[in-house]
């Protein structure tokens, strides 16, 4: 595609913790996206994208990788699994519940193949609840609400969590139409009741206070969702709570055609509470 060639690059790596990190940024008329992939005990947890495969995939051939874990099936995570399994005849584990829409042919927005390209089928494995490392055992979180197969990583031995989207960035201001955020509250409560400090994101990158940082979120995720109730109980329809709560405008909210915009964080407390009432 013509445009992809006028989307700015770059790539970056660095060893955090021991842990092995590769970044790949893309930006487009003010959109800029960011992912991650990490490799530890011989283990890759995510693929990057496929948009920027050369580079990662330079990336995993020098590392010393056992196994693949996928925390989401989203295409920034899954780009360069195909070329693992069919190049470098890794296993590669993820949610059960995506493991068929990966086999088949990428079916998503354009401006997501612009940034991230179009990825190739794979075949995955059911990850399971837990799962052993070279010299250390995994516990996998069920985290849904970024997307319904959503996981995080929690290696025991460490006490490093690797938390795929679950956290991004601290207050939330947009999210995919999917996403549900009385299901990520649910996810961060469950996740702060494991051992865990160090927290590496795959778009915010290396927190080492990570667990007071999911902290941080999930009390303004709180907060949020108690002011989306209340303005809701007043009788302020969903459009209105938006341009009360989130007066900015975002790039990617028009890049995207909505399919990221605030509201849908509205409209999902609101479904929320409704389907409660009810029962």
């Amino acid at each position: 595609m013509l445009i992809e060639k006028v989307i700015k690059k770059r790539f970056e790596t660095e060893v955090v913790q021991n842990v092995h990190i590769a970044k790949g940024t893309a930006t487009f008329q003010g959109v800029r996206l960011t992912v991650r992939c990490f490799v530890i005990d011989g283990v890759l947890i995510d693929t990057g994208a496929k948009s920027m495969e050369h580079e990662f995939t330079s990336f995993f051939q020098h590392q010393d990788i056992d196994q693949v874990v996928i925390t989401h099936y989203h295409e920034d995570h899954t780009g360069c699994a195909a070329f693992l399994q069919r190049k470098m005849g890794l296993p590669i584990y993820m949610h059960e519940l995506m493991i068929h829409y990966c086999q088949q042919k990428a079916d998503y927005p354009l401006y997501r193949k612009v940034f991230w390209g179009k990825r190739d089928p794979f075949t995955a494995k059911p990850i399971g609840t837990t799962f052993s490392s070279r010299s250390a055992t995994w516990d996998v979180i069920p985290t849904p609400g970024h997307s319904i197969d959503h996981v995080a990583f929690l290696n025991r031995e460490t006490g490093q969590l690797f938390s795929g989207d679950l956290y991004c960035q601290e207050k939330t201001k947009v999210i995919l139409r999917e996403e549900n955020i009385p299901a990520i509250i649910a996810s961060l409560q469950r996740t702060l009741t494991y051992d865990f400090g160090d927290v590496f994101c795959a778009h915010a990158g290396y927190l080492p206070n990570g667990r007071e940082a999911l902290q941080r979120k999930l009390d303004y995720l709180l907060e949020l969702q108690g002011n989306i109730i209340d303005l809701y109980e007043k009788g302020m329809p969903p459009k209105q709570i938006q341009e009360t709560l989130f007066p900015k405008k975002y790039p990617i909210v028009f890049f995207s055609a909505k399919e990221w915009d605030s509201l849908h964080i509205v409209r999902s407390v609101i479904q929320e509470y409704q389907a409660k009432r009810a029962s």
